[in-house]
């Protein structure tokens, strides 16, 4: 009897343990330049976006979730390596004549999983180093498929041409191998092969998404993650055909097609019954370029709310609750350390900047922000602390052309109530000199810490003996 009893205990630790270590399947979605207000759950009243809506009703919303960086690559490291790209000495925005990428030795989410036991599938587009040993495959991801780049750049010659290349528009293996680079004409990539040049962009979506199906299909029965970082909505915009011309606008065709395409990627996932055990997180890599980001003041660029706050969306059947929304503030370099925590995982050690969220993401009620401040250095900077936005310069001092008010505030510095006032209209800073005080400190003593714990980025290998990289000449229309 006692024997019989002990037997039964044990299977009972054995699987709480094991439910206690159960690795969920994670997969982040990525889009490129969608606004806040491109989304049906935020507002949006142009493009149609059922399956975000729908995810969202299943989900939970983050309305106060940010970005590392106003644009591309600067988010893109925030991202996956959750420290700001300065830290790491990365440039906000790399070029195919970039030569230097991120560093291999920085942990990214796909280097703890994969050390963990994840497989690990990098679909779309990169933008943290086109050559080695800068690419997807050294960066922790066993597999990649997409454009190592934004959509409107140029091939670099120094890529490798796979041998079974398809070259279109016209031109020929020879052409390509000799040099040949045009804007918004951008290669195609499997693993660190080109296997299509110039990369059909109207099919990008499509295709994305036929990989990504590929993968979750090859991986049900293990743990995976996914990252699934769309070219579109990024300029030059294109759709395949079944999208073309569905509203009068392009843009809001391409925001559709990207919303079919996560509504494929929960179709299939519910469709192999691992819905409980998997955790989709979309958002976007920074403002609308072309959309909108309304109420939100600014667009891509900014670090005005338009610029850095981003439509996202959390989902995980049973774990993350549904129909709500969280207001507290979170950011994209928060994954790592809460990934980390949620699969198992283990950290580097090097000093990062996000914080655990899983309770936020799980609903607790008692859950707070983990981020007193929450800074940004990119461009003139800023810092968001509970209600506050601040930012350590004049109105109107900027730089970017949609950031100005018609009647732009003489004070010094900003101070916005980011819940009276979400469109950062009325300037406060004049009020609270004690917050202003409070949040200039924080920002001065981030940019200290940051500029004396830099660490390097990595030079990429690029053959000697290659056509150069940099951009090529656009011919002036004459008039």
């Amino acid at each position: 009897m006692k024997r019989y009893i002990f037997l039964i205990f044990t299977i009972l630790v054995f699987s709480l343990l094991k439910a206690e270590i159960q690795k969920p399947n994670v997969v982040i979605i990525f889009i490129d330049d969608m606004g806040y207000g491109d989304v049906g759950f935020n507002g949006a009243t142009g493009p149609k976006t059922p399956n975000l809506d729908q995810m969202a009703n299943e989900g939970t919303i983050f309305s106060d979730f940010y970005v590392g960086c106003a644009v591309c690559s600067g988010s893109r490291t925030s991202l996956l390596t959750g420290a700001h790209y300065q830290r790491l000495s990365m440039n906000a925005v790399l070029f195919p004549q970039s030569t230097k990428g991120l560093h291999p030795e920085e942990q990214t989410i796909a280097n703890m999983l994969k050390d963990n036991g994840y497989k690990t599938g990098c679909v779309g587009k990169w933008h943290l180093g086109h050559l080695p040993p800068c690419l997807p495959t050294f960066q922790g991801f066993d597999t990649y498929y997409g454009v190592p780049y934004s959509n409107d750049m140029w091939i670099d010659p120094a890529n490798k041409l796979a041998k079974d290349l398809i070259v279109r528009e016209g031109l020929t293996r020879k052409e390509v191998e000799a040099g040949h680079k045009k804007r918004n004409w951008v290669p195609l990539m499997r693993g660190e092969e080109i296997i299509e040049y110039p990369a059909n962009q109207k099919t990008l979506t499509k295709r994305y998404t036929e990989e990504s199906i590929k993968f979750i299909k090859k991986n049900k029965d293990n743990p995976f993650f996914l990252y699934l970082a769309h070219t579109m909505v990024h300029l030059p915009l294109a759709v395949s055909t079944e999208f073309e011309n569905r509203t009068d606008r392009l843009i809001w065709d391409a925001i559709e097609e990207v919303d079919w395409s996560v509504g494929e990627v929960l179709k299939e996932i519910k469709s192999l019954k691992i819905d409980k055990e998997t955790l989709v997180i979309f958002t976007s890599d920074n403002g609308a370029a072309v959309g909108t980001s309304l109420p939100l003041r600014a667009k891509k660029g900014s670090v005005y709310d338009g610029g850095i706050r981003e439509p996202t969306v959390m989902w995980w059947p049973g774990k993350i609750p549904a129909g709500e929304k969280c207001k507290e503030v979170a950011a994209t370099i928060d994954l790592l350390p809460t990934l980390a925590k949620l699969c198992g995982g283990k950290l580097s050690g090097r000093k990062i900047d996000g914080k655990n969220i899983w309770p936020l993401m799980s609903g607790n009620t008692d859950a707070t922000s983990p981020h007193k401040n929450y800074v940004l250095m990119h461009g003139p900077g800023t810092v968001r602390s509970g209600k506050w936005k601040f930012y350590p310069w004049q109105e109107g001092k900027g730089g970017k052309r949609h950031e100005k008010a018609n009647n732009p505030s003489p004070e010094p510095v900003q101070l916005y109530d980011t819940v009276d006032d979400i469109g950062e209209t009325k300037n406060l800073a004049s009020q609270y000199p004690n917050i202003v005080k409070q949040m200039q400190i924080a920002y001065d003593s981030h940019l200290v810490e940051i500029k004396a714990n830099k660490r390097p980025a990595q030079e990429m290998k690029r053959p000697a003996n290659k056509a150069s990289a940099t951009r090529p000449f656009i011919k002036k229309k004459k008039k």
